[in-house]
């Protein structure tokens, strides 16, 4: 299990200085709003591929009042390992490094983490999330799918430099066709593999859901699926057939994307759908509390997925979660979650909602630039 014994600040946020002893399985973060509650969640989430919990730039993370750099590092009880991340100081052009280690030692990029910690969130930006538009649904898929697939953003990223070079040749120079052609062959490969590695993982966590569904569950399961021309090209069968089709859908759509100014047809037009399962009915029209609740279950479920395919069960980081629960899915949430043996950090504003955690749990008081164990 991946979980924090130690966690350090320096210049982080809203943080000068930070130091916590952690030995909680659940770690309840109580304090005002504008605390620095979420930061500190924030800051265990720089220990996965991405921009963290917020998606902020690095430079936006480093305190107000410091030189412009900053350092988050924590100790993991489990297998001794320390980890660290944070942005160094200027050098002479005022440029700065990312910079990333694992005991002591430089670590290439933030890939690295994911041998020794996976990290799965859940935020109040999510709410929204299946009246939202498809994009934020990709995002959050595409979260699900760097948790268990580190190596989906190395594709995902390159997907996105060749697609905005395609729109520049569309754009500048329609005519080079050889141009296209090589670009639009790139494309195909990287969009179907980043394409085949989202069903992958939407079959298997559609798998762990029906496992583990429980009729009587205040979190209800989800039923998931992908739809989108490239998806469908992708689930008829071999990748080389899909990327054929691909490309064939590129080079017949080059003069609307032309005029569009974007590519309209691949992975970055795939869609999430999402239906509550109990009541058969899209996600979106359930609710505001069926949809909060259905979406706590599917990132309790994507945790367990973490867990098996790993070997690592992830720190769950879970902001304001408590607050918009009733007192049955609030204890029902607290069982889930010591059922999960996963380390999770919580915030909340009333202390009233971690008045029943459970045993072995540890609530930590958060104030202005400071945090303390209660």
């Amino acid at each position: 299990m991946a979980a924090v014994a130690r966690l350090i600040l320096q210049d982080f946020r809203s943080y000068k200085a930070l130091d916590l002893a952690i030995g909680g399985q659940i770690v309840a973060l109580v304090g005002e709003n504008g605390a620095g509650k979420t930061n500190i969640l924030e800051a265990l989430s720089l220990f996965s591929p991405g921009r963290g919990l917020r998606r902020a730039d690095l430079a936006d993370m480093a305190r107000l009042d410091g030189d412009g750099s900053f350092a988050v590092s924590v100790a993991l009880g489990d297998d001794g390992s320390r980890l660290g991340v944070g942005l160094g100081p200027a050098d002479a052009e005022g440029k700065r490094a990312r910079l990333a280690r694992i005991d002591g030692a430089p670590a290439g990029s933030a890939l690295a983490f994911s041998e020794h910690a996976r990290v799965v969130w859940l935020t109040p930006d999510l709410d929204g999330l299946f009246r939202g538009a498809a994009g934020d649904r990709r995002r959050f898929l595409d979260r699900l799918v760097l948790a268990v697939d580190p190596a989906h953003a190395t594709r995902s990223n390159a997907l996105e430099r060749a697609l905005r070079s395609r729109n520049r040749i569309l754009e500048e120079n329609p005519g080079q066709a050889q141009w296209l052609d090589a670009i639009e062959r790139e494309i195909a490969e990287l969009g179907v593999a980043v394409a085949a590695a989202r069903a992958e993982t939407v079959a298997r966590l559609s798998a762990i859901i029906t496992e583990t569904r429980d009729e009587g569950s205040p979190f209800p399961h989800a039923g998931i699926a992908l739809s989108g021309e490239i998806d469908t090209l992708v689930a008829r069968g071999a990748a080389l057939d899909a990327e054929d089709g691909y490309r064939a859908l590129l080079r017949q759509g080059r003069a609307r994307d032309r005029a569009a100014g974007r590519t309209l047809t691949g992975p970055q037009a795939s869609d999430l759908e999402v239906r509550h399962g109990p009541k058969g009915i899209p996600a979106g029209q359930g609710s505001t509390g069926e949809q909060k609740a259905l979406l706590i279950g599917l990132v309790l479920a994507h945790a367990r997925l973490v867990a098996a395919m790993s070997g690592l069960k992830p720190l769950v980081l879970l902001d304001e979660i408590a607050a918009h629960l009733d007192p049955r899915r609030r204890a029902a949430l607290y069982e889930v979650l010591t059922g999960l043996g996963c380390q999770v950090w919580m915030t909340g504003a009333d202390p009233a909602l971690f008045g029943d955690l459970p045993a072995g749990s540890q609530r930590i008081r958060v104030e202005s630039g400071r945090a303390r164990t209660e």
